[in-house]
């Protein structure tokens, strides 16, 4: 068993994060899913983004970092999209983190992350949020900083392809992208993610 925090995109806490963390919880997992935005949520990006200004930064990282207060340290940080910034404020306050997933965007990771940080990413390509030059700057990124980062590609599907609910869903590259991740959760469970 592994536990693990997913945050959210920026669209808020919503079926798709939701039904990730109950896929998690059903293979044994102990599954934080913090409400960064205390209960809105949006249905269009630019509706998003405009929650996100008005909920402000600062208040979103705090509640982020709140949220793993009290988790173990070893805890896997999971950040969808916009929750992949998250993941990148709240990582170094967590050196002991077992592994990071970062779904529909990237994070950066930070200089002091500890040699062998065990990283997945997964986005659509190409992926407006993620273009493939800024992927391809990123795993050198990773590469330099010792992490032992993984990024899985879809390409041509959209953005948040893993959303049932939204247009760019795709069944076949979620499904390949949650099986990969049940994987990465279960090395990270064995101590080897």
């Amino acid at each position: 068993m592994t536990d693990v925090v997913v945050f959210h995109s920026v669209l808020g806490l919503r079926p798709v994060e939701r039904g990730f963390a109950d896929r998690l919880r059903a293979a044994g997992h102990r599954v934080t899913t913090p409400d960064l935005y205390d209960g809105r949520t949006a249905s269009t990006l630019d509706e998003g983004f405009a929650l996100k200004d008005a909920v402000g930064w600062e208040t979103i990282a705090g509640r982020a970092r709140d949220a793993v207060r009290d988790l173990p340290a070893r805890t896997v940080l999971v950040g969808v999209s916009m929750g992949a910034g998250v993941v990148e404020t709240v990582l170094p306050h967590r050196p002991a983190t077992a592994g990071v997933v970062l779904l529909h965007a990237l994070g950066a990771l930070p200089a002091g992350s500890r040699p062998g940080l065990p990283v997945q990413v997964h986005v659509a390509d190409p992926d407006p949020i993620a273009p493939p030059a800024q992927v391809a700057a990123w795993r050198e990124a990773a590469a330099r900083s010792g992490a032992d980062a993984r990024v899985y590609t879809y390409p041509g599907i959209g953005h948040f392809y893993t959303d049932a609910d939204g247009p760019d869903h795709d069944e076949a590259a979620a499904g390949l992208t949650w099986e990969r991740v049940a994987g990465f959760l279960s090395r990270s469970a064995r101590g080897s993610a």
